[in-house]
This record gives C-alpha cells, structure tokens and sequence, in this order.
C-alpha cells in the first residue's frame, strides 16, 4: 500500500536514527553528546531549515520541564517533604503493607507535577526515614515507590518527558497531515488521567499482592545516625572506634602529607587534622603533618595501636581535641547515590577532591556486588554507585545542592525554610490552576509559579539554576529536530506504510499492541525522549493509513515510552537500584510482568477514553 520509494532525506533520516539508537546503546559517547551530533548533522544535511533548528530549545517542552524542576525545588527547600515523612508514618499506624502503599501512592501523585528522577530524589530520603523509623526494610520500600513513580507520570501531561513533549510534536504533525484529515489539537492539561489512575492502580495491587513475595528476604539497608555503625561495619567492613593520635618529634610522619600518610599499609581511616589551634574534618590530601599535629583516626583498637607504635605516636581513646567534631549530632557516616547526570561520573576520588571542596571524606564505593576501600582513590565513578562518606552534616547538606549525588542517609539537618512552607504550596497550586484554566499555555503557567517562588523567597536563583538537570534538558532540546525530520522528510510516513503492507488487517487493538511494544523496546535503547520523537510520527501515520484516530496513537507512544521497569538505563531504577540492594536479575523479575501489565493497561484505558 506505500507506493513510494525511499528518497535521499528518508534514507539520511533513518541512518541518524540509527546511528542515534547505536551510540544511545553503546555509550561510546555521552547521551548529550550525541544528541548534539544529530543536531548539527540535521543542519549540515538541510534536514532541518538553519532558522528551524534551534527552536527546541525555546520549545514549550523543554521550557515546562525546566520550570517543573525549578518547582520540585522550591517545594524541597519549603519541606514539603520531611512533613510528609511524618505524615506517612502517622497514616500507615507503623503496618508494612499499609506504609509501603501509601508512600508509593503519594510518590506516584507527586510525579504528576515534576519529573521522575526528581521525586525519586526526594523520596530516597523519606523512605530511609520511614525505615528506620519502622524497621521496614529499604529494599521493601524502593521498587514500589519507583515504580509508582512511573506510572504516576502519566497522570498529567507534565508527569515525564514524553507527555511534555507530545504537544510539540501533535503541533509539528499538522505541517504534513494529508488532505481531509483533520488537524490535531493538543491535549489537555489532565488529558491522560484516566490512564495515569489505571497505571498506579496496577503498581499499587501487584506490589500491595506481590510486595513480599519479591522482597521478602530484602536485607536491611536503611541507614540512620542511631544505627550506622553495625551497619556499615557489616557492609562495607568500616568498623571500630574512634582515637586521636598526637604527633611526636620521632615520628616519621612529620613532613609528610595527610594523602602520603594514609597510603601507609594498615592504615586507619583519617579523618580528622588538628594543627595549631584550627581543627578540620575531611582535611584535603595536600595538608601536612607537624610535630604537635593531632590527627583523628577511626579503625579497630589493634590496628590503631599499631599504625601508632609504628609512627611514634600518642595514642588517647579519649577525643580531647575532636570530641565536637565528632558528636553524631554534628558529623557522622551517610550515603549517597550518583544520579546518571552526576557530572562526578568518569572521575576519581582524587581527582575530584571532595575533602579539598567540600569538607567530604570518600571512604568506600558500593557497585553491585562490589565493594572498593582500598583503592577508593584510583576508582572512577559510575552512575548509580553508592558512595560512603564522613563529613560534618552541614557540609553534607551544602555540598548535595549541586545534585551531584542524592544521600540517602536520614541525618540530622535543619530544614532550610519551613516558614516558606505555605507560600511554595499555594504557589505550586496556583501554577497548576493557572495551567488548566486554559487560557494560559503550560510552560508560561509553570513559569509564573517559577517566578512566584523566586519573588516570595522560598527558593534563589543560584539553587534555581542548580536545581535544573541541564543534560536532561540538552538531549531533548537537541532531539526534537529529529523528529521533525522523521515526519518533514517522509520516513515516519513511509515505514508506517510498511507497516501496514504487514500488519494493516489486523485489528487496531492489535496495532496499537505492536505499537506500544515497539516503543517501550525503544524506550529501553534510546531513552523514552529518544523512543518518543522517533515513534509518534509513526504511530500517527500508522494511524491514518489504519483508518484511525491519531491520538490515542501518539498517546500510547507517550505512555509506553516511559515503560522501563527493567534496565538501570531507566534514571530512576538507576538512583534505587544501590541503596535497594537490586541486582538486574532483580529488576527483570519483577519489572518485566510489571512492563506487560502496564502495556496493556494503557491500550485498554486509552480505547476506552476514545
């Protein structure tokens, strides 16, 4: 039934698409990277008109999920969520099943308004308190809550970015739409509820039905003040107490650097460095030892007593010098886990110099199954590593406003603006009003709210910038041209040709089944921005040829290209999947019935809706 060949621009178009599926698998470059060689072969090749090319990132898309960062933000800087945290705890009544469900839920809801690995963010710290507060083990909590997280993106058409992107791309569509169909309008704000309702339904009864069959051995990685030190003494083998060690004339460390003297062999951890009258945790790897220097060493009393006797050293189990220091109250051991847009990803303990920075000691990475003490300096960073650190809870708190890592740890700190509480729910509420009122676009109705919380003072524009994952923004931003080619070119249009050559007496439930498959196996390649820009003209195309409405096509796409519940490719499986515990054996176990489910869920609740 296609009739036409392939033409230069569609084969050019779908060697970029290719290529895009290649690097987004291999990993040879970064994400971002790749995305803005697509933007510039795009232009080089005239694809895409010079004056067109940049557009995305002016687009509505990419300025609505900027603008529900910034929002996430505030609320967090308000604390929202540690009230939330007690909140859940006085609902649950302290019973398992009930907490579980009810924390994954109101994480789901929460995903209607900000982006995945946002919530997933804030919500690593509400569940280590709830675990530790309940004896829940974390392992128990983290599955479900990201997995609701998920599926509660679909409740809005700002959940995720696929949703956010839709618009643009049912815009873009209407430029090539054959003569007498008619033009496709955006959808609404709530367009997708009935189907975000269906999806965490679903998450809520096979975790609240199946919860403990996964999980029901799940150790217990929740980690709180009170009991960090059997715990990490049982994980990663960091155990003892803690000494001060005071530095004689005789000793050989005289001269020497903190970095020299804790690559002696059966060295304890050091920590702490006094030198005259200023005393520093996490001193830098360049500071020197003199004679008269204290330094504040954590280890087992034998080792301790031998790194002493062998360097000439005062040994006093009593912390005359560091006793401040070291109160739980005030520093202590947490963990924290790398996001995959962590710009500490690809770099070495040493060569980012977290004690020299940011007052931060680095004492073990956790990998899957492995576990670096020893050579923690030499060890690159990778995305979803658990990192193990000591520091005072103040420098913590400063240093994970970068977003470089998320503690996961529940550790003492003041919340930095609760009488800003008030003002950042009012305004997030307004925003949203604002957005469904529809007389006001969706990116300007959330940029207001942006603005209102700038003004009101609940967040500043330093932590307004940090707050906003910039790779995020970059690889969809520099996407969108992509598919507008796929559709300007006639290679959407041309394989949905092909499609139905194949498949086009098939029912469209059954069409629409293909569809949504192909797109969640995309979504596992390219990324659900990547999956989405490729697969909507296709599936609108697909549609027409069918006989078909086009929206519930696109919608499906939407939907399905955020079905990944199987692969640390997911950002939010990535961020839960080290302080879970989670192998990939885990995650396909579970996800994988969950990904089926899910795809027929939506294609059922979609063809009820139309």
């Amino acid at each position: 039934m296609s009739g036409s060949a392939l033409t230069t621009d569609m084969i050019m178009v779908l060697c970029l698409v290719g290529f895009t599926m290649l690097m987004f698998t291999w990993e040879r470059l970064r994400p971002d990277v790749t995305a803005l060689l697509v933007l510039v072969a795009l232009g080089l090749s005239g694809l895409v008109p010079g004056d067109q090319l940049f557009d995305g990132f002016a687009g509505n898309a990419v300025i609505s999920v900027l603008a529900t960062m910034v929002l996430g933000a505030g609320l967090d800087r308000a604390g929202a969520l540690h009230r939330l945290s007690g909140f859940l705890l006085r609902v649950s009544n302290g019973v398992e099943r009930r907490l579980i469900l009810t924390t994954s839920a109101v994480a789901g809801a929460f995903s209607a308004f900000m982006q995945n690995p946002a919530v997933t963010a804030l919500f690593l710290p509400v569940a280590s308190r709830l675990s530790s507060r309940t004896g829940v083990p974390v392992a128990r909590m983290l599955f479900p809550i990201a997995a609701c997280v998920m599926m509660g993106g679909g409740l809005s058409m700002v959940g995720n970015s696929p949703l956010i992107l839709l618009n643009d791309l049912l815009v873009a569509a209407n430029r090539n739409l054959p003569s007498g169909v008619a033009t496709l309008d955006s959808l609404s704000m709530f367009a997708p509820l009935p189907v975000g309702i269906a999806l965490l339904a679903l998450g809520l009864i096979y975790f609240g039905l199946l919860g403990r069959r996964f999980f029901g051995r799940a150790e217990d990685k929740s980690v709180a003040p009170g009991r960090t030190e059997s715990y990490f003494a049982r994980t990663y083998g960091i155990e003892g107490d803690v000494f001060e060690l005071t530095v004689t004339s005789e000793s050989p460390l005289v001269g020497m650097s903190v970095a020299e003297a804790e690559a002696q062999a059966s060295a304890p951890l050091l920590l702490a460095l006094k030198t005259g009258n200023e005393s520093r945790l996490a001193p830098p790897g360049d500071s020197m030892i003199w004679v008269g220097s204290v330094l504040g060493v954590m280890g087992r009393r034998e080792q301790v007593t031998d790194f002493s006797q062998n360097n000439l050293l005062r040994m006093s189990s009593r912390l005359r010098n560091f006793g401040d220091l070291f109160n739980p109250s005030r520093a202590g051991i947490s963990e924290a886990v790398v996001p995959p847009n962590s710009t500490l990803i690809g770099k070495t303990s040493t060569e980012l110099q977290l004690r020299k920075r940011f007052g931060i000691s680095l004492l073990a990475i956790n990998r899957g199954e492995e576990v670096f003490r020893d050579e923690v300096r030499s060890a690159a960073i990778k995305p979803g590593d658990l990192l193990v650190f000591h520091s005072i809870w103040r420098d913590l708190t400063l240093a994970s406003e970068r977003r470089d890592f998320v503690v996961v740890t529940d550790y003492p700190k003041e919340e930095q603006r609760p009488h800003k509480l008030a003002h950042a729910l009012l305004i997030f509420a307004g925003a949203i009003l604002l957005s469904l009122s529809g007389h006001i676009p969706v990116p300007v109705a959330l940029m207001t709210g942006v603005v209102a919380m700038l003004i009101a003072g609940v967040i500043n524009m330093d932590e307004a910038y940090a707050s906003i994952q910039w790779k995020t923004i970059f690889v969809m931003a520099c996407l969108i041209p992509l598919g507008w080619a796929m559709e300007s070119s006639g290679a959407a249009a041309f394989i949905a040709a092909e499609i139905f050559d194949r498949f086009g007496q098939l029912p469209h439930w059954l069409l629409q089944l293909i569809i949504g498959i192909l797109t969640t196996l995309f979504g596992l390649v390219v990324s659900n921005v990547g999956a989405t820009v490729i697969m909507v003209p296709m599936a609108i195309n697909l549609a027409i040829s069918h006989g078909d409405a086009p929206i519930p096509y696109a919608l499906i796409v939407a939907l399905c290209a955020s079905n990944n519940l199987i692969s640390v490719s997911n950002p939010v499986l990535a961020m839960v999947s080290g302080p879970g515990n989670y192998r990939g054996r885990d995650l396909f176990r579970v996800g994988a019935p969950l990904s089926l489910l899910y795809i027929l869920v939506v294609i059922g609740v979609v063809n009820l809706m139309y």
